[in-house]
């Protein structure tokens, strides 16, 4: 084991003392195992998309010794007219931004305006206050209701008092899969603007989710800032990318924080021929859906307690014992989830009719 692991770092080494104490972030990788804790879409691409894929990396391939286009316009354009397309809406380039992931726009925004603080609503994704310790940003946690859901006026209270810089509010919510309504996220980015602070609304998720996008508000409200991925509806988890929606003065501030040529050739290639067959892959997000409800329901037949969600993952409770010992069984049983730190706790992700089977037939043995 390295000194690393155990935090005691060597004297040589001049890591920062805010950060000496942090482990990194991962989830468990183990192999031969149903893997049903990273809320990866399940299905693979099809093959289809693989071929038209494969066509064009050719020409990639024979540029690789020339930078990407560093400001990514034709995957920023095509991502733009997605979010047009799917709201309704007249966004433009000025309006949207793109990086490796939407963790790396999380991390673009809090260095380009961390210097006021943060505050966001826990649980929630445990991301979000490393990605602030890491920047120097100073974070703030506050409670979510005893249902998960977010108390609206609690929420308001805590920014008007704490007044942040960065409100960060995900909706779908990870862990716990609960969806934050759109008249609550206005109220929340007015308050937020009462205190001259942008609210973050990270929706990850907002594929599975029946509620209207934040992305609405930003005509209404410039201290919007709304983060998606291609991960997981679009089944896009290893290309890695991540954009954002925002008033294009907030866009201007990213452009100083990223990192030049950040987004490789590969990547804007492969996301460019996704969103063309946007119609195609989004249509395995409703037999995700079909499944959450599925699996939500037999679960409540074993006796089990499901949050109910908007994503495409469950939180449940029920098992005896220790959500560790719990997740422990799981493994036992050749199935993967996540204990996510909640007491009583975990979190499954909906994969595939049979993988899903597999897990509920587990679930049924721990109920015995």
């Amino acid at each position: 084991m390295s000194s690393a692991a155990n935090n005691i770092w060597p004297s040589w080494l001049p890591i920062r003392a805010d950060i000496a104490d942090l482990s990194p972030y991962g989830a468990p990788q183990i192999s031969d195992l149903v893997a049903l804790n990273t809320n990866e879409n399940p299905f693979e691409l099809p093959e289809v998309v693989i071929s038209q894929m494969l066509q064009d990396l050719p020409d990639v391939l024979a540029n690789l010794n020339r930078y990407p286009d560093r400001d990514a316009q034709a995957l920023r354009g095509a991502l733009v007219a997605y979010i047009n397309d799917q709201s309704n809406l007249k966004l433009d380039l000025n309006n949207i931004w793109a990086a490796n992931g939407s963790n790396e726009i999380l991390q673009t925004i809090m260095l380009a305006c961390g210097s006021v603080g943060a505050l966001g609503f826990v649980p929630s994704y445990s991301v979000h206050p490393l990605i602030a310790k890491t920047t120097g940003t100073n974070w703030r946690s506050a409670a979510r209701n005893s249902d998960f859901g977010l108390g609206v006026d609690g929420a308001i209270a805590e920014i008007t008092e704490t007044k942040p810089g960065l409100t960060f509010i995900t909706t779908p919510n990870n862990p716990t899969g609960t969806a934050t309504p759109l008249a609550d996220l206005a109220k929340l980015a007015a308050a937020a603007l009462e205190v001259n602070g942008i609210l973050i609304v990270d929706e990850a998720y907002q594929e599975f989710s029946d509620e209207l996008s934040a992305v609405t508000l930003l005509k209404e409200f410039p201290n919007i800032v709304v983060v998606r991925t291609m991960s997981k509806a679009f089944a896009l988890a290893g290309a890695r990318i991540g954009y954002c929606l925002a008033d294009p003065m907030v866009i201007s501030a990213l452009k100083i924080t990223r990192l030049p040529y950040h987004l490789s050739s590969t990547t804007q290639a492969l996301g460019l021929i996704a969103l063309a067959n946007s119609d195609l892959l989004l249509a395995e997000v409703g037999a995700l859906i079909t499944e959450r409800k599925r699996v939500a329901g037999e679960l409540a037949k074993l006796g089990f307690a499901v949050i109910p969600s908007s994503a495409n993952f469950l939180l449940f409770s029920g098992f005896s014992g220790a959500s560790a010992e719990a997740w422990n069984d799981f493994i036992k049983r050749g199935i993967l989830i996540r204990d996510v730190g909640l007491l009583g706790y975990l979190r499954v992700t909906i994969g595939k009719v049979g993988e899903n089977n597999q897990f509920l037939a587990a679930a049924a043995e721990l109920r015995q």
